[in-house]
């Protein structure tokens, strides 16, 4: 039995007490049980890496152990409000019938306790940390599960490409209701079968080029590190039909090194739309693993954003892809022109 282990973690050697314990339980056949409250986001917990090793196993990207993961969360909505908890906590506390409502609704309500912790601790839910620029109660409710992109749907996209280690992502937001999905998104494997792995460029490009012939793209914006060759070819084959054109060299490329104040404007108007809630999207748990791994970072024009640290494993590409398809959008719907589709016909007079 492994009891709050949001409490373990390096400080106290608890990851390595879960790793001799895992080690030990695997010499005897046997089984071990995990039980916690909700984690604190970045401090690496036992229970925050249970918790990310389930959701790989979702996404696909570890193999299914036989991982069993149980946890009745409160809607991320959910007000810290005598009504609400009235209703919620009954539901949340499953058959520990010796919580008492009361009680707890008292904790909840002292303000010399952190609202983050009455949520981590009465309601499981995953509170993001305080640098975080949005947490599930900001994200989760734009999923809409009614739409899809169809076939023949006007859409901007958004890249953000890497090499080895970063991620590669292509993210796509219709023109009619900023309904975001990701068109494809390529990460280092974990453990041996990551070692020497890069970007696979081909399958990229066909990417790119499958969007163009299934969608009717009107803008695209790419970042250029790394893909500068990539980026010129598909601004000669397909720059000509688009009805916004990115403020580089050529109608594609949108670098982001080059200005920070460029960046940090574009940043804040996808904030805005999220918070607002203009943006909606379809639950992908990739975008949405990328979007709660980004962390503010404040500079003399305002809010960009950036990994929790220059080394960490926890990527944010994805999000980046949106920022470019989302000021896409925005430029669109500011300057962006019709474009008269060529029929291949002549008249003559």
């Amino acid at each position: 039995m492994l009891n709050e282990t949001h409490h373990w973690v390096t400080g106290n050697n608890g990851d390595r007490m879960y790793e001799t314990i895992d080690g030990n339980t695997t010499k005897r056949d046997s089984r071990y049980l995990a039980i916690t409250n909700a984690y604190l986001p970045g401090e690496d917990s036992v229970a925050e890496k249970m918790r990310e090793a389930y959701e790989k196993i979702l996404e696909g990207r570890a193999a299914d152990i036989g991982f069993m993961y149980d946890s009745i969360e409160a809607h991320a909505a959910t007000p810290l409000t005598p009504e609400a908890i009235r209703i919620v906590l009954p539901k949340i506390r499953g058959d520990a019938a010796w919580l008492r409502v009361e009680t707890i609704l008292q904790s909840i309500l002292d303000t010399t306790i952190a609202a983050s912790r009455s949520r981590r601790m009465w309601l499981n839910q995953i509170v993001a940390s305080e640098d975080a620029l949005f947490g599930p109660a900001e994200w989760d409710v734009l999923r809409d599960d009614s739409k899809v992109l169809q076939p023949g749907d006007e859409i901007v996209i958004g890249f953000d490409g890497g090499l080895r280690d970063d991620s590669t992502c292509l993210v796509a937001l219709r023109v009619s209701d900023m309904y975001a999905c990701v068109l494809g998104l390529w990460e280092k494997p974990d453990g041996p079968r990551g070692d020497d792995w890069t970007v696979p460029r081909a399958q990229v490009d066909s990417a790119v080029h499958d969007a163009f012939r299934a969608f009717d793209v009107k803008g695209f914006y790419a970042d250029v590190a790394l893909w500068e060759s990539y980026i010129s070819e598909w601004s000669d084959t397909y720059g000509e039909g688009l009805a916004v054109k990115a403020p580089g060299k050529d109608s594609v490329g949108w670098d982001m090194r080059a200005s920070l104040k460029a960046s940090t404007m574009a940043h804040e108007r996808l904030m805005r739309s999220i918070f607002d809630r203009k943006l909606v999207h379809d639950g992908d748990r990739k975008l949405r693993r990328h979007a709660l791994n980004a962390r503010r970072r404040t500079n003399n024009y305002g809010i960009s954003f950036g990994k929790e640290g220059r080394e960490s494993p926890k990527k944010v590409d994805a999000y980046a892809a949106l920022m470019l398809a989302h000021e896409a959008m925005v430029d669109l719907r500011a300057r962006g022109k019709k474009i008269r589709k060529r029929t291949g016909r002549g008249f003559f007079l």
